[in-house]
């Protein structure tokens, strides 16, 4: 199988540990797991459980307790509903290679993670891009979108909250593209791993697996729980997809760590703690980004309403790549050039690491600027 090189994955290996202020980071600031018992109301002493645990494979379709927890993230999802995955990127993996052939029409929102639209493509899927545009604060285009999904349409692809702009599909929103997908008879998968991490109310979004019966939810343990060390995601469906897709899991899955169980299931029982720490986190640093774009004369953008992440555009003539070379280079600061994502003219910033990296590498940033042409 022929795949894309994907962009985004090939520059964090390329310089993600050369470093020294990461602005490309795209989870909450991760949490030791001193941090998650504490947030769970526990103490080392609790580590002890672990002691007696046999390193089996465990439950396949992860645990009970586990997917009882997952639940509870949603409206309407049961047990049934859920399968447990090698993180978000192994759920949307999964979904991918279990519904689309060689073929079928598939329609991709982007801006979004790649996986979305390379993936049905090395598959031989006729994939239509609808392009998100600034103006329209980087929602999708509804006439756009229901002109691509036509008739026989297997799959729509979303990501919501959006990497990289932040954008939020509101429920309204959302269920007027499940109508497009009904209409198509299409299958409609939303990336759901920045959920949680909405910057008004209880900074949760709809999720898709509850508005439309053909409707696939994936998230995980990475960006909003600041738990990417577990490696640990799902996928939230009607049955009859997870059972599908329980058929493609057993060739490269068989379960996950029984002891990344535990601990996801520890932090999802208790989610509103530690969503309540990421909100902190991306509220306060979101704040203090928006008072650098608005002091910085070379960098414009469209303010995130979510996420971990926002495109940032600046006003002089260098692709994205030299620039964020430069940068790091010069600075030690570390963007996501915006050619990683099929884009250019920008950066992808992620804004939820500690304060005082934020601060100190946005400051480097703008004396950076100061010296371009």
């Amino acid at each position: 199988m022929k795949i894309e090189p994907f962009g985004v994955e090939i520059w964090m290996d390329e310089w993600e540990t050369r470093c020294a202020y990461n602005l490309a980071e795209t989870c909450v600031e991760s949490l030791t797991i001193a941090e998650l018992l504490q947030l769970s109301g526990k103490n080392s002493d609790d580590l002890s459980e672990l002691l007696g645990m046999k390193m089996t494979y465990g439950a396949i379709r992860g645990s009970d307790r586990l997917r009882n927890a997952i639940c509870g993230l949603y409206d309407q999802q049961k047990r049934e509903n859920i399968i447990v995955t090698h993180g978000t990127i192994g759920a949307n993996m999964l979904v991918h290679k279990t519904l689309v052939e060689r073929g079928d029409k598939v329609v991709a929102v982007v801006p979004t993670y790649q996986q979305h639209y390379s993936i049905p493509a090395s598959i031989g899927a006729e994939v239509t891009q609808i392009q998100l545009q600034a103006e329209n604060g980087y929602l999708p285009d509804l006439d756009a979108l229901r002109a691509a999904a036509t008739p026989g349409t297997k799959l729509i692809a979303i990501n919501n909250p959006n990497n990289p702009t932040g954008a939020v599909m509101d429920r309204a929103f959302l269920l007027d593209v499940a109508e497009i997908a009904r209409a198509a008879g299409a299958w409609l998968l939303c990336d759901e791993v920045y959920r949680g991490t909405g910057q008004e109310g209880s900074g949760m979004t709809d999720s898709v697996a509850d508005l439309y019966e053909k409707g696939i939810s994936t998230a995980g343990m990475s960006k909003a729980f600041s738990l990417a060390g577990l490696r640990l995601g799902w996928i939230a469906a009607a049955p009859e997809l997870i059972e599908a897709a329980s058929i493609h899991r057993d060739y490269d899955t068989i379960s996950v760590g029984m002891i990344d169980d535990h601990f996801a299931t520890l932090a999802l029982e208790h989610h509103d703690k530690v969503l309540a720490r990421s909100l902190a986190i991306t509220r306060g640093n979101l704040a203090i980004l928006d008072a650098w774009v608005a002091d910085e004369p070379r960098i414009s953008w469209v303010k995130p309403r979510a996420g971990t992440t926002a495109l940032l555009n600046y006003d002089f003539d260098m692709p994205s790549r030299e620039f964020c070379v430069k940068l790091l280079q010069e600075t030690g600061v570390m963007f996501t050039p915006g050619s990683a994502l099929g884009l250019e003219g920008c950066v992808r910033i992620g804004y939820a690491n500690t304060p005082s990296i934020i601060r100190e590498g946005l400051a480097r940033v703008s004396e950076f600027l100061a010296k371009q042409v």
